[in-house]
């Protein structure tokens, strides 16, 4: 996806955040602090340590544990031409690097998007305090 469709999908949900009543605005503006990505973060991760820090950040844990654990095997057998491992992941990961801001965009557009699917469904079906 283009960085155009990225802004205008993340704008339209800004916008539907901006309409919801202010109780609800304030929780949602609680949980996108919490939830939302630094795109920054994510290409240092990447471009330091590519063993797969990166794909924890996002959450994506199965992906982090197969580069670490390639990684690692890499490093293991450097003297068996382990560094053919390392060089075929770092060159699997590096447009990783190159399209970070997107992958945090996109990531972080997900987010927004859950955190106001919920919140409208909270709203919908609000619970009944008991008696």
């Amino acid at each position: 996806m283009d960085d155009i469709a990225l802004r205008e999908q993340e704008e339209a949900l800004r916008n539907k955040a901006a309409q919801l009543s202010a109780e609800l605005r304030k929780q949602y503006y609680q949980f996108e602090e919490q939830l939302v990505k630094d795109p920054d973060t994510y290409a240092v991760l990447n471009y330091f340590f590519a063993a797969g820090l990166h794909h924890f950040y996002l959450g994506k844990v199965a992906r982090g544990v197969v580069n670490l654990v390639l990684m690692l095997i890499g490093l293991a057998l450097i003297s068996y031409h382990g560094w053919v491992l390392i060089v075929l992941v770092c060159l699997i990961e590096l447009p990783q690097l190159f399209n970070s801001q997107k992958i945090v965009r996109q990531y972080n557009i997900d987010v927004m998007r859950e955190i106001l699917d919920e919140l409208n469904n909270s709203k919908q079906n609000p619970t009944i305090p008991a008696d």
